[in-house]
């Protein structure tokens, strides 16, 4: 049961993502609007988040079950006297909040750095003095990954 949740943690993912870019694809060829077929994908994403968070936490419980040792009156008043170590639990949260502080931070300045970078270039080519000006607008959202990437290494360095 355990390879097989490990297996579907890697293999699942990557087939959603060749679908969905199938799809895109397939649909944007069709003439359909890429508001839409945008609509689709952002959903199948959110669904995939879900289902590999399910399938972690699955393996994850599975892992902490095969490893859990069996209760002998020794083994209970040894748990009793030493603090309990740190599980393999708090490690891989760890990790998936790191990974998800630096997936929607990196969207988040993707966002604006895509809204801010025609807004400056237009503003540069009206008037060039305006160029220090935009490019704190720029700089400004870039600024909300690099935020992101930050507390993702302070996350780490807790791990």
């Amino acid at each position: 049961m355990q390879t097989f949740l490990t297996a579907a943690l890697i293999i699942v993912p990557a087939l959603v993502l060749m679908f969905s870019a199938y799809y895109t694809f397939k649909k944007r060829m069709e003439g359909k609007s890429v508001r839409r077929v945008m609509r689709t994908n952002v959903m199948t994403f959110l669904i995939l988040i879900v289902l590999v968070s399910i399938c972690a936490f699955a393996v994850s419980a599975a892992n902490e079950a095969a490893a859990a040792p069996a209760e002998t009156p020794e083994v209970v008043s040894a748990a009793q006297e030493a603090p309990d170590a740190d599980s393999g639990n708090s490690k891989g949260l760890g990790l998936l909040a790191a990974a998800l502080v630096t997936a929607i931070s990196g969207i988040g300045g993707g966002i604006a750095v895509a809204a801010g970078a025609p807004a400056a270039i237009a503003a540069t080519s009206e008037d060039p003095k305006s160029f220090g000006k935009s490019l704190i607008f720029v700089a400004l959202g870039e600024s909300i990954a690099l935020y992101g990437v930050v507390i993702s290494i302070l996350i780490l360095n807790k791990v």
